[in-house]
């Protein structure tokens, strides 16, 4: 009895303020601006009066707006979902005009179409039957009405979704096109080369029957988050001050390209950071810059890698494992205020992870 009660109580977690509020206000805004396009479209007696607003649009603005990455509320399910369930709703009337039939048949057809389709909505299932319900013999319902205001409601009101959306930082149309690859190739980042491929979470997700309530997309983003949290919880509170160079072979801005080569060579460096007169950070030269460069005129400043990134010391290591990994840096400079205290290389990683794996 108590697994039943606990099962019928609340499954989702409760959304802050603000994104509730996020998500009723875009909900509004999305559905009147729906309704004044629609009306541009095909001006009625009375805009305010007689909207061409469905009822199922309300049932759709609820996840465009509220769950936006659901792949519920995609925009293939939204419209193709409610067009053709406005399509099969007035078939099945005009082939069976008894309503409450037509009704239970239509809403049985709209899921084995959308299945089909996979476009599972769940608001194409009220307009599969606010199709039938509104039919009336002596006025019946045309094919026209699946295209307008069906599709082009759904279609602008997807539209709507997306503007508000991304305006308020959510990802909409939830399915993105992936970053490039960080070296210009195929390869995957180092970080996700482990983690199972699309197919194989697509498999899960049918296996489990959780496909229509879980994308793929949102399973690979949780399945990264929750590895990289449990290897941050593994290394425990580890900070770059903890790991980091102390004792620093460094240049100056206006050191010349010969004695910037030179200090490579003789300390077999793969960057170089950078102090000034004062003793502030400067900057990093990486052995990259020094490529095809002869020009003695040179200096240090004229060689700064640009975007790279720096850390403070209370930064935990954790958190520099993606950084060092992505390719674009060797090195992490830490810096304090805006002396350089510190440097964190991977071989610093490296030796931190052989570490804990040979004591665990």
């Amino acid at each position: 009895m108590a697994s039943l009660i606990r099962g019928l109580g609340p499954a989702i977690p409760r959304p802050t303020l603000q994104e509730a509020l996020r998500a009723a206000i875009g909900a509004g805004l999305g559905l009147f601006v729906t309704a004044v396009l629609l009306y541009l479209i095909t001006p009625t007696a009375s805009l305010l009066q007689n909207p061409l607003l469905i009822a199922p649009f309300a049932a759709s603005a609820v996840l465009i707006f509220g769950v936006p990455n659901s792949p519920l509320a995609q925009p293939w399910a939204v419209v193709v979902g409610n067009t053709s369930a406005a399509l099969i709703g007035v078939a099945t009337i005009r082939l069976l005009p008894i309503a409450l039939p037509a009704a239970t048949i239509a809403v049985l057809l709209t899921l084995i179409v959308t299945a089909a389709l996979r476009a599972t909505h769940p608001p194409a299932g009220a307009a599969a039957m606010a199709t039938v319900l509104a039919f009336h013999p002596t006025a019946p319902t045309p094919l026209l009405f699946a295209l307008h205001p069906v599709l082009t409601g759904s279609a602008l009101l997807v539209a709507t979704g997306i503007f508000w959306n991304r305006a308020t930082g959510r990802a909409y149309p939830f399915r993105q096109a992936a970053a490039p690859a960080p070296h210009g190739t195929a390869d995957k980042p180092p970080e996700r080369r482990l983690a199972p491929s699309p197919e194989v979470l697509a498999a899960t997700l049918s296996r489990l029957r959780l496909g229509a309530n879980v994308g793929v997309e949102d399973l690979a983003r949780l399945i990264e988050t929750a590895e990289a949290e449990s290897a941050g919880a593994a290394l425990g509170q580890i900070t770059a001050e903890q790991m980091m160079s102390r004792d620093l072979v460094t240049a100056q801005p206006t050191t010349p390209l010969p004695d910037l080569v030179a200090s490579f060579r003789s300390h077999r460096f793969k960057s170089l950071p950078l102090r000034d007169a004062n003793g502030h950070y400067a900057g990093t030269v990486t052995i990259d810059a020094l490529a095809g460069i002869a020009d003695p005129k040179l200096t240090a400043a004229d060689l700064v890698a640009v975007n790279l990134q720096t850390a403070a010391p209370t930064t935990r290591i954790a958190d520099l494992i993606t950084l060092l990994s992505d390719g674009h840096q060797q090195t992490i400079p830490i810096v304090e205020g805006d002396a350089l205290v510190g440097l964190v290389t991977r071989s610093d990683l490296i030796a931190l992870l052989i570490h804990h794996l040979s004591q665990s």
